[in-house]
């Protein structure tokens, strides 16, 4: 048990640097589009460049990480995570941000399914809502501390900084995971396989109609969240009137929440089962969405109480996501966790490029139409309450695709 905690402690390490490296740069929105001169739809695009590219690159990871020692892997996608987060701090205008932003995010899309399918080889069923709680609390980390310390930065200095600070912060976790995280073959055969078998297998996921729902699951959720989550910080500043910041008490707040509420989620998730915890979470999201999408000039108390609502029920992505590791047998556990994180940033980037497009600046500077992204959002969730319950809470080895044995490389 005591290895066990600390490689999932190693592994929130490593999803803090990642996810603080992605949710960073939406309340830099603000100060973004006027440093930069770019319109709403071009921050929508910053956005989407990352998720776009680690949709992709997570698609092709699908045929050949199960073949590797997860360390291995980890090792090498952490490494080009970290040096193009260290791109973007050096990039100088929109152009190379965006090319900056598509470096990273093709590592750092694969590192973060890499992360959730060596969580799903290291703990049992039983207990694997509560590690994913462990894990994904790293978002409670970078929003409690991380995306504070990074406005403080980008206001005091320059939006560059936090790049650079998070690119070297990466590295250093690197050197640990090096010298302290174990070899990880178990899911490993005895007999590399030509990559036509291991095609054949991948596509074989999706005979699985498990397989399928989770992914639309998740392509639904992102919809349902992110949509809304990437305009919130430019929208509270140009409508609601807080100040740069004031958003760091967004992050602080509802940062701070997840942290009690993502291993209850857990938890119960382990206790009451994942569907009835998930569909609880997801109901209570939607007045939260549409409250927030509405939202007019307010006392910080009142916003800050919406905030941390909504962070709150993102508590509906612990039960969802341990129950995607559940869908399929270790050997194929890493081939699936990349297809459910390409579909994760690709319906992101998507939702991103369409919240983009619906919500238009004013010569005043303030922005209009955020409440038709909060209808989108609200569908997209209650969409998923049908299709969440099509998945089982786990699939017997019999139903899945007979699994490749493959050899480290």
């Amino acid at each position: 048990m005591k290895q066990e905690k600390l490689l999932l402690y190693l592994l929130a390490a490593v999803q803090f640097t990642n996810i603080l490296d992605f949710v960073i740069m939406m309340p830099l929105g603000p100060q973004l589009m006027p440093q930069l001169g770019i319109s709403p739809r071009q921050f929508g695009m910053v956005i989407s460049a990352y998720t776009f590219s680690a949709g992709t690159t997570g698609l092709a990871a699908a045929f050949f990480l199960d073949r590797f020692n997860r360390k291995t892997a980890l090792l090498a996608l952490y490494l080009g995570f970290g040096l193009g987060t260290v791109a973007c701090a050096l990039a100088p205008g929109y152009g190379w941000l965006v090319a900056a932003r598509v470096l990273t995010g093709a590592f750092g899309g694969v590192l973060g399914s890499l992360v959730l399918a060596t969580v799903g080889d290291a703990v049992p069923e039983s207990r694997r809502g509560q590690a994913i709680g462990i894990v994904m609390g790293a978002f409670s980390v970078a929003s409690v501390v991380g995306v504070p310390l990074g406005l403080y930065l980008a206001s005091h200095f320059s939006w560059h900084l936090p790049f650079l600070v998070l690119g070297g912060l990466s590295l250093i976790i690197w050197a640990v995971i090096y010298f302290v995280m174990p070899d990880m073959r178990g899911h490993i055969g005895p007999r590399a396989v030509p990559f036509g078998e291991r095609a054949a297998a991948v596509f074989g996921l999706f005979r699985n109609s498990s397989v399928r729902f989770a992914l639309l699951l998740t392509a639904l959720m992102m919809l349902g969240h992110f949509s809304v989550i990437s305009f919130m910080s430019p929208y509270l500043v140009s409508n609601v009137g807080f100040t740069n910041a004031q958003l760091s008490y967004v992050y602080l707040v509802g940062g701070a929440v997840t942290l009690v509420t993502s291993p209850l989620a857990g938890r119960l998730s382990d206790r009451y089962g994942k569907v009835p915890v998930f569909t609880l979470f997801t109901l209570a999201t939607l007045p939260v969405m549409l409250v927030l999408t509405r939202l007019t000039p307010a006392p910080l108390p009142q916003v800050l109480f919406l905030a941390a609502l909504l962070f709150a029920v993102s508590g509906r992505f612990v039960p969802a996501t341990a129950l995607a590791t559940s869908v399929v047998p270790p050997q194929q556990r890493g081939s699936f966790m990349s297809l459910n994180s390409s579909v994760q940033q690709l319906a992101a980037g998507t939702a991103a490029y369409l919240a983009g497009l619906i919500v238009v600046k004013t010569a005043g500077g303030s922005l209009l139409h955020f409440e038709w992204v909060g209808y989108m959002a609200v569908v997209g969730n209650l969409l998923s309450l049908l299709v969440v319950r099509r998945i089982g809470a786990a699939v017997p080895a019999a139903l899945v695709p007979a699994a490749l044995p493959v050899a480290a490389e």
